[in-house]
């Protein structure tokens, strides 16, 4: 599972010129599943994410996580987290889930985000051709993969 977590002063997603999620602060999280991904990939996204330290303290530091500043998440389903550009320049998602795999691999995700921030998840439609607008903060964007614990 890889993520690239960007944090936001405002983010939404449009599906058909319809707003289906939007946040204010918090966090944009893009999501990414390989076939091999499992529930223990998905519980230790979701807690580094839910406790990522990217907002700044009274002093300025980055010290503080999205339930400490009660921040809000906008979670989208992205499958070129997994592009290969190894051969040519076409990119492959070989590696990236099926649908019928990252569907409920990301309803999961966005599900234990819930359960541990203890507030909802804005997301974008699974599959659909979206607009995603952010407005980055910093700019601070990480990448994050299950597969590389860091």
């Amino acid at each position: 599972m890889r993520v690239v977590v960007q944090r936001v002063t405002s983010a939404r997603v449009e599906v058909a010129g319809e707003v289906v999620g939007a946040i204010g602060q918090g966090l944009l999280i893009l999501a990414g599943f390989e076939d091999s991904d499992s529930d223990s990939d998905l519980g230790w996204m979701s807690s580094k994410v839910a406790r990522l330290r990217i907002f700044p303290d009274a002093a300025g530091v980055m010290n503080r996580s999205v339930g400490e500043t009660h921040g809000e998440i906008l979670a989208i389903s992205q499958f070129t987290l997994f592009a290969s550009t190894r051969k040519g320049n076409r990119p492959s998602w070989n590696r990236a889930a099926r649908p019928e795999i990252a569907q409920p691999l990301f309803q999961r995700f966005v599900d234990q985000l819930q359960d541990v921030l203890g507030q909802e998840v804005q997301s974008g439609v699974f599959g659909a051709d979206m607009l995603v607008h952010l407005v980055n903060d910093g700019p601070v964007t990480i990448s994050i993969d299950s597969r590389r614990p860091e």
